[in-house]
């Protein structure tokens, strides 16, 4: 395996770490950001079950946005799966960014997200 990858899993290892000490019951924002799109899904883990999910694949979104590899298609992802877990009777989420840097699209969905009335 070479050294970046070695890295991102250990990134997102002590990620998930620290997220399991500081859920409280609260399910988690998860982020999966590849070359192309960007998905992101709020899976409660006590029941292992996904409450929501949101990615620029969605119907609603393949047309709103120009490029789904943008920080304004991360946006967009961030509203709807906002809206999305408000429908599902979520409101409160632990943010996992996985092994992703926080910044550039996985910020981007982050911010989105607190403005369309996710809290964390």
């Amino acid at each position: 395996m070479d050294r970046s990858k070695k890295l991102f899993k250990r990134r997102r290892a002590r990620v998930r770490t620290k997220l399991g000490k500081a859920t409280h019951g609260r399910p988690r924002l998860s982020v999966f950001r590849s070359g192309r799109h960007i998905y992101a899904q709020i899976i409660d883990d006590a029941q292992g079950r996904t409450l929501a999910m949101s990615s620029t694949l969605d119907k609603d979104l393949k047309g709103a946005v120009k490029s789904s590899s943008s920080v304004e298609a991360a946006g967009a992802v961030g509203k709807t799966i906002a809206e999305r877990a408000k429908t599902a009777g979520v409101s409160e989420v632990v943010f996992d960014r996985g092994g992703y840097r926080y910044h550039g699209r996985v910020k981007a969905l982050a911010d989105a997200a607190r403005e369309a009335g996710l809290i964390f």
